[in-house]
């Protein structure tokens, strides 16, 4: 019989399945110096090749993608096991039973209250964490017009 009232259940249901295909993102922490604006991000297991850093005057664009990499099972496997395995079978066999893992490509965007000097930009990766240092743009420029009659 079905009712009118959802189940508290229901809710935790709905959750889970909103977190499985949310948009996930990485984590980020952002500095800021009287010289420099500092960006660490969190991104474990993405190859260093894949990063992508852009900049503009106030704004700084991140992408990168994380790639799915093959399980050590499927590594050590060869096609030619001889089991009479069909292909569609055997990745079934292989495959993890839970996976938490996020692949595919992200990107990510800050902006500055104040410019950014796009050509001194220094970027490092290190153990999966991805920092990026942009030193303030010294826009200390006055501009005087003159009131015509």
């Amino acid at each position: 019989m079905r009712t009118l009232h959802p189940s508290p259940f229901d809710l935790f249901d709905r959750l889970e399945q909103q977190l499985q295909t949310a948009e996930r993102v990485p984590a980020a922490e952002i500095h800021e110096t009287e010289d420099t604006y500092t960006i660490a991000l969190e991104l474990p297991g993405v190859d260093r090749a894949s990063i992508d850093v852009k900049a503009t005057d106030r704004s700084l664009i991140i992408s990168a993608e994380r790639r799915c990499q093959p399980s050590a099972a499927t590594a050590a496997a060869s096609p030619e096991d001889g089991n009479g395995e069909t292909p569609a079978a055997e990745a079934r066999r292989r495959a993890p039973l839970l996976s938490e893992f996020r692949y595919g490509t992200w990107s990510r965007s800050f902006r500055f209250p104040g410019g950014i000097q796009r050509d001194a930009l220094e970027a490092h990766y290190r153990d999966g964490l991805l920092t990026v240092t942009a030193p303030k743009a010294q826009s200390l420029t006055t501009v005087s017009v003159k009131v015509a009659d």
